[in-house]
Formats: C-alpha cells, structure tokens, sequence
C-alpha cells in the first residue's frame, strides 16, 4: 500500500549545520551512500576492499574532484561496497565570495554541497554509461557531513577511514547486518 504524501511529515530538510557557510576554509568528513546502499563499487574480502569497475570510477572521480578544484585539497578516504568516506580540505584557494540567496535548494558555489554534486553527477554519468543503464540513480539525495574541528578529530577520523574495511562485518551499512522482521 502507498502512503500518502504527509506535507508536516514528508518534507525536505537539510542536514547541513544552520548557518555555516560551506564555502569557507575548513576540513570536513562527508560519507556518501549508494542509492537504496547497493553494493556497486566493489565487495570486501579478508578486511580489504576490493574495486569492480564501478568502484575504479568513484576512485577516479573522487581524485579528479582535487584536480578540477584549486580551493579543494583531498586527505584520507575510503570507497567501501555501498558508501563513500572522505576528507576534504577547503583551503580558500581560489574561492569566490558569493552573495548569500535564500533558495532552499541552492549550493554555493566552490562550497562542499557543490562539490559533493559535482562528484555525484560525474560518477553516476560515467557509471551509467558503463552499465547501459542511462538515468539511474547510483547515489542516495543526500550526504553525511562533520566539520572537523582539531588534529586530535581528524587523526581519529583518518583512523576510522583506514580500518573501515576491516570492521565491514559489523558495519551497520552493510546490507546483512539488516534484520528484517
């Protein structure tokens, strides 16, 4: 049976931190998760992960995201059977100040919503075309995002980054750790 569109219930919210601007110097985790968290890049086995083709291209694509970027630099991540971990730096380099704009949908430019997009667009093209399979979803709406806020944060994130394979087990993204009841 199909629910019924609820308005008060069913309606889009941002996850991003009020107020933050996303533009600005900073570094930021960000997980982003496959549509319905197919395991379309890769599989692991024995606590490594292994690429198929799909998972080449988010590689691919998440290192080109720093090459086509000047305010962007890339640290530690992770392709992992249904989700994506990364480390972005936004250095300024290169920013743009931009005149704020009330649009609930809008991105700033040369911020981590736009890049996100980007990546996302580039990667699911480039999937697509792979897989003959032209305007399928390969990403979930949105993403994850933490603001890293010390050394202390970002060392312990990289860690979690790196191990991520090896606790895929257990990991609660992974589809038989789902209990249907």
């Amino acid at each position: 049976m199909k629910r019924r569109h609820d308005p008060e219930r069913h309606h889009r919210r941002s996850m991003r931190l009020r107020g933050y601007d996303y533009s600005r110097a900073g570094v930021y985790f960000v997980t982003m998760c496959t549509c319905q968290r197919e395991c379309l890049p890769g599989e692991v086995v024995d606590g490594r992960m292994r690429l198929n083709a799909h998972g080449e291209i988010v590689k691919a694509e998440w290192l080109r995201t720093a090459e086509i970027r000047p305010e962007v630099e890339l640290d530690g991540f992770m392709v992992m059977p249904n989700h994506l971990h990364g480390i972005v730096v936004v250095s300024g380099r290169g920013a743009r100040p931009c005149a704020p704009t009330t649009g609930p949908l809008f991105r700033r430019p040369r911020s981590l919503g736009s890049l996100v997009a980007g990546f996302k667009s580039a990667s699911t093209k480039r999937i697509n075309a792979v897989r003959a399979a032209a305007g399928s979803a390969v990403w979930q709406r949105n993403y994850h995002d933490r603001i890293v806020r010390n050394k202390r944060e970002l060392r312990a994130i990289r860690q979690y980054i790196r191990r991520n394979p090896a606790h895929w087990p257990d990991d609660p993204e992974n589809p038989s750790q789902l209990v249907l009841g």
